[in-house]
């Protein structure tokens, strides 16, 4: 990317970012905020998010096309990647944090960028999300393939960080998905799904961290769930795929294993020793009664989904 494409994506977002973008726009439930008291700010902000859920599932059917096109990828061997500047870029990176533990995936799996790095998870560094460039350089640095879904998320709809990333990305031949909190956007004219939220004017003028960045992280939940659920990574509800690698997420383990065979808790935890940790052979040998090795076999046999390892075991019992 060129300097001067580097300074074209930027100068338009500075030119247009106040003149149509919903989120930029003065709410008028708000506009007296300042002489209201401690319990009528926090009525009135409970009031404006009750909207931000109304709005996500106006794009539910773009969502669900997401999961199923990232799922597809990701069972290719390929990766989910989140570009993202500021709070986006914050919550893509701790949606992807998040997975590994929850759902016990490679690390590389699921990766978020941030705009200025992994400085800017913790401070501010809103210079460099107006570097197309910089997001291009990054996607750049991640061999980035066909195999991979990239989702850029920005309020606006129009960082140019995010606008660097995605066009590289789609070059490369990857799942392309824009997720915004404005309709009509840049980002909507470079992606294949557009997942748009419009969420209304912020409580706080511009404080795209509210209403905004609770609709991207109410989708990021969703687009990450619903793809491990649809790659065998639960069991109806249960997180049987959980990484037991403190004493909650033991505990937690053995719960799982209780839920799932009806055991007591001191057979849950025995049955787990035996199984090395891993929840879903612990189920599945406490279901049927197979060696480990035999479970884990059936399980492999399967793709890791329990369910189908299961009803195949029962069968055949």
């Amino acid at each position: 990317m060129s300097a001067q494409q580097d300074a074209n994506i930027a100068n338009t977002h500075k030119e247009r970012l106040y003149d149509v973008l919903e989120t930029e726009k003065v709410n008028p439930a708000t506009a007296d905020i300042d002489r209201m008291s401690p319990l009528q700010i926090v009525q009135v902000m409970n009031a404006e998010d009750t909207k931000v859920a109304l709005a996500v599932e106006q794009v539910l059917p773009q969502i669900a096309r997401s999961i199923e096109a990232i799922a597809a990828r990701l069972r290719r061997g390929g990766r989910l990647i989140y570009f993202g500047a500021g709070t986006s870029g914050r919550l893509g990176a701790l949606d992807a944090a998040e997975c590994p533990p929850t759902f016990n995936i490679p690390q590389e799996m699921v990766l978020g960028r941030i705009a200025g790095g992994s400085f800017a998870l913790w401070q501010a560094v809103e210079d460099l999300e107006d570097s197309a460039a910089a997001g291009h350089s990054d996607a750049a640095q991640l061999d980035i393939s066909e195999a991979d879904a990239v989702v850029g998320i920005t309020a606006s709809g129009r960082t140019p960080y995010v606008l660097g990333a995605i066009p590289y990305a789609k070059a490369k031949g990857a799942l392309c998905i824009g997720l915004a909190c404005n309709r009509d956007t840049a980002l909507e004219k470079v992606v294949d799904i557009m997942i748009a939220p419009t969420v209304g004017p912020e409580v706080i003028n511009g404080s795209t961290r509210l209403k905004a960045g609770t609709a991207q992280k109410m989708v990021l939940n969703m687009l990450s769930t619903g793809t491990m659920i649809l790659l065998g990574k639960t069991f109806g509800n249960l997180m049987v795929d959980v990484q037991p690698t403190n004493h909650k997420l033991h505990q937690r383990a053995i719960g799982i294993v209780q839920q799932a065979t009806g055991l007591e808790r001191d057979a849950a935890e025995a049955l787990l020793l035996q199984a090395g940790g891993e929840v879903k052979t612990a189920i599945l040998i406490g279901r049927t009664g197979i060696e480990p090795e035999l479970a884990r076999k059936r399980l492999a046999a399967h793709n890791q989904f329990l369910r189908k390892a299961l009803e195949t075991t029962e069968i055949e019992r």
